[in-house]
């Protein structure tokens, strides 16, 4: 029995474009489908003959032969049509993903190229570069596509070609049983071409190890363990993939006097006993400048002042935190003879205080009886 014409089993022109040839087969695939006519013996021959027609014309090299010597011209390339459901399923892969969702995804998208790998660098910055941010310009070791092959692996005026052991499929057909099933090409590794000349410069790799300067911007209000990410800095792509980030991790060196805690500054500042007593009027270092700060009378050692707005700018853009200062009364050492005058005359006072504190206490609580009223 001869075979019918492919074009004419698909109902297409001579003509027809892939996309034409594949929507044509993907109607009749759906229309003699065994699942949707069990036991239809016309139906299932129907639809291996639409099998076979679209494996032929939707590969442009058997397209070409078919067109120009017809069905005795595809004897020779090892296509013998089909034999049953076994063949059925290794020409499916386009149309098993149409209908169920799996099949040979590498058709239409075999490529060699990868995305280059991620970076990670360490910085180290100052208190005061964390706290209102800075510029750094860093030295980064990384890989970028071969100039002298322009990251395609092999030499100039060289191309790929199709792979001998799967002729360019990709994937190869091996036989288990009742199917024929598809695996991974090993020899191209699935991409349908191999690289027979490879690039000296860079061994058919495509990339070159080289080192590059990248400005980090680094924002106000960044603390130690901060992340900064920049797109498309990191290692090159593969023969062409897209290239990886690189992500800056910050280490901020602590201050020799504030503590920080979030957005929020902390310090000690140490008064003297008589400036803690009268009070005071003291210059002190911020973040911005020095500052007059106010010691009221009475002063006591802990006594925290807070200053709002003097504190770290917030890492989100708004606003700043505070300024937490810890007052701290020093008591006085090597004192010479006149301070020491001063200091025993002052304690007489405040003994002599006490006692009449005492003497007015003892009184208030009755130390003097009242007279009590004879009794009759």
């Amino acid at each position: 029995m001869s075979k019918r014409d492919y074009y004419d089993v698909l109902g297409v022109g001579q003509q027809a474009s892939g996309e034409e040839i594949k929507k044509a087969y993907r109607k009749k695939a759906l229309k003699y489908h065994p699942d949707k006519n069990p036991g239809n013996k016309e139906a299932e021959d129907n639809f291996k003959e639409a099998a076979e027609a679209y494996e032929v014309l939707r590969d442009p090299q058997k397209r070409n032969i078919y067109d120009q010597f017809g069905h005795e011209g595809l004897q020779g390339t090892g296509f013998t049509g089909f034999g049953g459901f076994e063949d059925i399923f290794s020409a499916f892969g386009d149309i098993f993903e149409d209908f169920f969702g799996f099949g040979n995804r590498m058709r239409g998208q075999r490529t060699t190229a990868r995305p280059g790998a991620d970076l990670l660098y360490d910085l180290h910055i100052m208190f005061s570069e964390g706290v209102f941010g800075t510029e750094k310009e860093i030295d980064i070791p990384t890989s970028t596509h071969c100039e002298s092959c322009e990251g395609k692996g092999r030499e100039p005026g060289t191309d790929e070609e199709l792979c001998p052991l799967c002729h360019g499929q990709g994937q190869i057909l091996q036989s288990q049983g009742f199917f024929r099933i598809s695996t991974t090409c090993h020899r191209c590794g699935g991409q349908g071409r191999i690289i027979t000349n490879p690039c000296q410069s860079c061994s058919g790799t495509g990339q070159q190890k080289i080192t590059k300067k990248v400005l980090v911007k680094v924002p106000a209000g960044v603390d130690t363990g901060t992340r900064l990410r920049i797109a498309n800095q990191g290692e090159g792509g593969y023969r062409g993939g897209p290239p990886g980030d690189l992500y800056v991790r910050l280490h901020v060196e602590p201050h020799e006097f504030y503590e920080r805690d979030g957005s929020h500054l902390y310090c000690q500042i140490p008064i003297s006993m008589v400036q803690a007593a009268l009070g005071d009027t003291i210059e002190i270092q911020t973040l911005d400048g020095s500052q007059s700060l106010k010691i009221p009378p009475g002063t006591h050692s802990g006594k925290i002042i807070r200053i709002r707005g003097e504190g770290v700018p917030n890492l989100r853009g708004y606003g700043r935190g505070d300024l937490h200062l810890d007052i701290q009364v020093k008591t006085p050492e090597n004192l010479n003879k006149r301070q020491e005058e001063l200091l025993r005359e002052f304690a007489e006072i405040e003994n002599g205080k006490k006692s009449s504190q005492k003497l007015f206490k003892f009184w208030s609580r009755g130390g003097k009886k009242k007279a009590s009223k004879p009794k009759h």
